[in-house]
């Protein structure tokens, strides 16, 4: 029987670590496998903190994982439709789904980082890497970001400075860059709000906090990357190389100088 490459002094990682590098599950529910018993390495029953090699061999539910070279750092930037839901089809029965669109990729599962919420929408970032995935959702509490969000009626000063604190519900703020008004149509008014770390729904509440009426909040830029206008709704296209690094050093830098 062979011996295990981390034995050996091979280059070894956690199981968990290496399926979600491979996109297959997330290191949880990788974990969930090795107890259940669906995992083996080189014959034997996996067990929690198992480290392995590129030469060991692999097997879910008995069947080998293929992993002949690191895989390639897959991300989509995605301009999801308000009230589209992300995930695959089975997920959400009845509902076309934005992962079912993206290239099929054998053995692949795509990860949303920091989504929108269901009835907002705007850029979405989509990730075959689980081990990337958790990196960027971390530096998504520190990323400067930016929303269009409509309300209903003109923002008074008050409320705009209500909004400019950041104040929470939960009693912690976000740090509010900025938020100017963006024009609008009969009662309805946009706003552009900058801010680092704001997830939608944290956007959402802080114009609500301030009794605006919110009827709907899109992301328009994270990091690096913005929404461009020559991606239309329900479109995506790949990150190149460049680009995924830059967005992985930009949220590096963000994280180092969050206080």
């Amino acid at each position: 029987m062979r011996k295990s490459a981390a034995r050996r002094g091979a280059p070894a990682e956690r199981l968990q670590k290496v399926l979600a590098q491979l996109g297959l599950a997330s290191r949880r529910e990788a974990e969930a496998w090795i107890r259940a018993g669906r995992l083996s390495v080189n014959g034997n029953p996996a067990t929690l903190g198992l480290r392995v090699g590129p030469e060991d061999e692999v097997r879910l539910d008995g069947r080998v994982v293929r992993r002949h070279e690191a895989p390639e750092l897959v991300v989509f930037l995605c301009h999801r439709s308000p009230g589209e839901p992300l995930g695959r089809p089975h997920e959400d029965p009845g509902a076309a789904a934005l992962m079912s669109r993206l290239p099929a990729r054998a053995g692949r599962r795509f990860i949303a980082v920091s989504p929108m919420p269901r009835s907002d929408g705007g850029l979405e970032l989509l990730t075959s890497d689980g081990a990337l995935a958790v990196q960027l959702q971390r530096a998504a509490r520190h990323v400067a970001s930016e929303f269009s969000v409509r309300v209903r009626g003109e923002l008074t000063d008050a409320q705009r400075q209500g909004i400019l604190s950041g104040v929470l519900d939960r009693g912690t703020a976000l740090l509010v860059e900025s938020c100017e008004s963006a024009g609008g149509e009969g009662a309805n008014r946009w706003y552009s709000l900058a801010a680092r770390g704001g997830s939608g729904k944290d956007v959402r509440q802080l114009f609500e906090r301030q009794a605006v009426l919110v009827s709907r909040v899109l992301r328009t830029r994270f990091g690096p990357l913005t929404l461009a206008r020559t991606i239309a709704r329900g479109q995506f296209r790949k990150l190149t190389p460049e680009q995924t690094q830059a967005l992985i050093a930009a949220t590096a830098d963000s994280r180092s100088s969050s206080p």
